[in-house]
């Protein structure tokens, strides 16, 4: 049983829950299984706590009172894996650096908290660069994350343990988090789903500044429905953050389960600004080109992003300074130096330079609303490149065009983190060489249901099985 368990949906192994098919410690055994048979060639799932698992399982079934059970998003014992950003009580948290190897929280942040509330088993923490810094997850604490697809490449970041589990079978959920794309590209370098909500979707905090709207937490999953499932037990108002949305009437998953067409989908193959792998291009626009299948008007369509490197890099530097700055004067030397770089450059830049980022994110928001007056959806690729070696700690150039910043590789990404909306990737094909391929879906603001509804209709017209990477698909490294 334990080895079928980890090939079932999240959705079918919480309806074998809810039935008593099977129970908590059942499931948690499958996921322990699989991670001693796995986890050693890629590095993903660090830090286990099966021990608090099951306690808080023996809890769950022995009184279940005070949590959510009837509420949309119950998962009913299902493990669930966190980030390493994401502190949970009682738990080693590291945030990928060395200066906190050993730190274990008092408390949970609040995500985890509803997490617990809604029948989720915390089962581990998954790997993440320092301080989740960069689209490559590898740090000085547990090493590098690799794909299980070619495990001499990167799995992306910062996100990337949870991918890695996700797509090795070790966890049927995982959470990430976003600022400038470490959701949707560890999805689409391990082919699974990875979904960026609004800001104020997902509870967070405590954290140094609850009003930053750059920074999200959100799920992780092998496919769109299971992704929808767990933004259901994610969502939700927290009186720690102050831009917390209350969790909608209607479930996400409903909106999932229930694929719909949007009327027109634009499609942009670099948002007018970024160099794009001819090979990536050519494989997402296949992919939507699929609604056309639907009845779906496709067109080459976007919003007018100008200047949104320069907006992206005075607010990504403000953030830095705000968490990380009292960190640099005292442990300069234990900072990675990409994290030093954003550091010194927010505390380098003029109100000027932040004020016109700001006014510039205001103009971008009115183009993206007049955009989806005509439009129901954006679509472009999630990477600008297939994986690399996991040894090469980012992306200097695509093709002939050289990148300015260890971050401008993430430039795809990140345009979009501008806009507020709503992103998730999901595979859309595969390379040559048969590494994964994610495709960006972008709704308006607060429209996941939405969202997950029209992404959910091309997953279906793709045909793309949610299913895992087999062992012999792991390289021993």
């Amino acid at each position: 049983m334990s080895d079928d368990l980890i090939r079932l949906s999240a959705r079918q192994v919480v309806t074998l829950l809810k039935r008593g098919e099977v129970s908590p410690p059942e499931v948690i055994d499958s996921a322990m299984a699989r991670h001693a048979a796995v986890d050693g060639a890629v590095k993903a799932v660090p830090t286990l706590c099966e021990d608090r698992a099951r306690a808080a399982a023996r809890r769950l079934l022995d009184d279940p009172a005070g949590m959510d059970v009837a509420g949309p998003g119950w998962l009913a014992g299902l493990p669930v894996l966190i980030k390493d950003m994401t502190d949970v009580a009682g738990v080693r948290t590291t945030y990928g650096s060395s200066l906190f190897a050993d730190h274990v929280p008092d408390r949970s942040d609040v995500l985890v908290e509803t997490l617990e509330r809604r029948g989720g088993v915390i089962l581990g923490k998954t790997n993440t660069p320092e301080w989740a810094a960069g689209g490559n997850t590898f740090n000085e604490v547990f090493g590098a994350t690799r794909n299980p697809h070619d495990t001499r490449l990167t799995c992306g970041g910062s996100s990337g343990g949870s991918a890695v589990a996700l797509a090795t079978g070790m966890a049927w959920l995982a959470t990430g988090s976003d600022m400038g794309g470490s959701l949707r590209i560890p999805a689409a370098f391990c082919g699974v789903v990875g979904l960026r909500p609004s800001p104020g979707r997902v509870a967070r905090g405590p954290t140094a500044d609850p009003w930053d709207p750059l920074a999200v937490g959100g799920p992780m999953a092998r496919d769109v429905a299971d992704c929808a499932l767990l933004l259901d037990a994610m969502a939700g108002a927290a009186p720690t953050d102050p831009l917390a949305l209350p969790a909608p009437e209607t479930a996400f998953l409903a909106a999932a389960e229930r694929p719909q067409a949007p009327r027109r989908v634009g499609w942009s193959p670099d948002l007018g600004l970024w160099p794009v792998d001819p090979e990536i291009v050519a494989v997402c626009a296949a992919a939507v080109r699929r609604y056309e299948d639907a009845g779906v008007a496709v067109d080459d369509a976007c919003p007018d992003f100008s200047r949104a490197p320069e907006m992206f890099h005075a607010l990504r530097a403000e953030a830095f300074v705000t968490t990380l700055g009292p960190l640099l004067e005292p442990h300069r030397d234990r900072l990675k130096p990409e994290v030093v770089w954003n550091i010194e450059r927010g505390m380098a830049q003029t109100q000027g330079t932040l004020s016109t980022a700001k006014r510039g994110r205001a103009a971008l928001s009115a183009r993206v609303a007049a955009f989806f007056e005509t439009h129901d959806l954006l679509a472009c690729p999630t990477t600008m490149v297939p994986p690399f070696p996991v040894e090469q700690r980012y992306v200097k150039a695509v093709g002939d065009h050289a990148l300015d910043t260890y971050v401008d590789w993430l430039g795809i990404t990140y345009t979009l983190t501008l806009t507020g909306c709503p992103v998730i990737s999901i595979p859309c094909g595969t390379t040559a060489a048969g590494l994964p391929v994610g495709l960006q879906l972008m709704a308006p603001p607060r429209a996941e249901a939405a969202l997950v509804s029209f992404a959910a209709l091309l997953e279906g017209l793709l045909g793309r099985a949610a299913g895992i990477v087999t062992p012999r698909m792991v390289g021993v490294c």
